[in-house]
């Protein structure tokens, strides 16, 4: 006979319940953490109380109370709750819940729809709620890890109100787990001894995740000496469990965009042991070293350009470096870039050059482009005028001219700003160089070319 769990039943479809669907809080008061909005005399727990629910969006990472909260909502409130998840529901089911909620409507119940993970909801899914939301068919709650601003269609974030959930304290999750210790429905039958600082060291483990504390407890107590209604736990059973802190990260989500930020701020920011971190902790996570290498080498343009072009050296070097060796090895040269990334000099100069010329590039994409700086590559090209005017620089005794490069109406048109910093300061220089003998020269007559083709084209008859 296969051996049950503490309270595995022989159920109609043999399943298990896990610690955390048993002991889910029922009201407000056995809910955790959140206290920023759920504390008396805050907006959202005012609202709850007074029955003044519309509908909402719930953002926050995994294990923070989204979808007990919208239980607990829905019980307070006396509203038919429903459930649908993105992976199982088409556009189809929907419309067949926001049916029956119409239905209900009119005999005088509300209806509070879960939509758990909505940012899994395609637009096609996501529009499919906006009329019953507007006339109040249901009261929407969606739960999301992802920012909302980006996931949902903002005809619909319109109309909801966004709360942010907050991971949870340590004083929460070990609420969390006393309570799962004490509740009938979880471990109250049971005498369970345990090592003195458990509950906070398992707290300490799940990251701010109630779920992931509360399936750890589950699993620590079940690998434990059980002896009829006593549970022993060992500091062995408990170190078993926990031998490896879980980091709040995942790599397709918010989370992987905020830690990602934080690095490529610390660099831009020359700060070292801060970039290190975040790096140690992308890595540890399981992110994919060649994804973080090629965000180095755009960091070493954008943040350091033309103080310090070796940069973008090094980093491109460490690109290929990290795609022939991989993990564990290149972890040290990525280190090394983002170390030398930070020590850099820093300018954007180059950065926001190229954005200024973009958005002028976008505004004028049909102006003319100047004759003299056209190439004629066939005889019509030369009867039409293209390459007239055209002056050879190194033909120039100061190797520059002023022959027009520019559209007619970006003439004088600057965008290259160049800084004092590193390597730049001699940029600069002879950037200025440059314009101070534009000003002295560009009234002189043109001084046309003694070649027939223009050098360094590739002109054909």
């Amino acid at each position: 006979m296969e051996q049950m769990g503490l309270f595995e039943e022989n159920t109609d479809h043999g399943t298990f319940e896990p610690l955390a669907s048993r002991v889910r809080p029922r009201t407000l008061d056995e809910f955790a953490g959140q206290k920023h909005l759920l504390a008396k005399g805050k907006l959202l727990r005012n609202l709850i109380e007074n029955d003044r629910i519309s509908s909402m969006i719930f953002w926050g990472p995994p294990g923070v109370g989204k979808t007990t909260l919208a239980r607990i909502i829905a019980s307070h409130t006396h509203s038919r709750f429903v459930s649908i998840s993105a992976v199982t529901a088409g556009v189809k089911d929907l419309r067949k819940v926001m049916t029956e909620a119409e239905a209900a409507r009119k005999a005088g119940y509300r209806t509070i729809l879960f939509a758990d993970e909505i940012h899994r909801f395609n637009k096609a899914q996501q529009d499919a709620f906006l009329p019953f939301v507007e006339k109040g068919s249901v009261i929407l709650i969606g739960a999301t890890t992802e920012n909302p601003s980006f996931e949902v269609n903002s005809a619909l974030l319109s109309r909801c109100r966004v709360f942010v959930l907050k991971p949870l304290q340590q004083e929460d999750l070990v609420f969390l787990l006393e309570r799962a210790l004490k509740e009938p429905t979880g471990y109250g039958e049971y005498e369970v001894i345990m090592p003195e600082g458990m509950t906070e060291k398992i707290a300490d483990f799940s990251a701010g995740d109630g779920r992931t504390a509360l399936n750890t407890l589950e699993t620590v107590l079940m690998n434990s000496d059980i002896q009829d209604h006593r549970i022993i736990v060992s500091e062995d059973a408990l170190r078993n469990c926990i031998s490896r802190k879980s980091m709040m990260y995942d790599k397709t989500g918010e989370m992987h965009n905020q830690v990602i930020s934080a690095l490529h701020e610390s660099v831009r920011n020359s700060d070292a042991d801060a970039a290190l971190f975040w790096l140690a902790r992308m890595l540890d996570a399981g992110e994919d070293p060649v994804w973080l290498a090629r965000r180095m080498t755009h960091a070493a343009a954008e943040d350091i350009g033309l103080a310090d072009p070796n940069a973008l050296n090094v980093a491109v070097n460490c690109f290929q470096a990290v795609r022939l060796i991989g993990m564990p090895e290149c972890a040290v040269h990525l280190a090394e870039l983002v170390i030398y990334l930070c020590l850099a000099p820093k300018s954007n100069s180059v950065f926001m050059a190229y954005e200024a010329a973009r958005k002028d590039a976008a505004e004028h994409d049909t102006d003319p482009i100047p004759p003299a700086v056209m190439a004629a590559y066939t005889g019509l090209q030369k009867d039409l005028g293209y390459g007239s005017g055209y002056q050879y620089p190194h033909d120039a005794p100061d190797k520059i001219t002023n022959m027009q490069c520019m559209p007619d109406a970006l003439v004088g048109k600057r965008y290259y700003y160049p800084t004092e910093q590193g390597k730049e300061a001699a940029c600069k220089r002879r950037y200025e160089w440059i314009q101070e003998w534009h000003r002295r020269h560009d009234n002189d007559a043109e001084r046309p070319s003694p070649y027939p083709y223009p050098h360094g084209r590739n002109n054909q008859e």
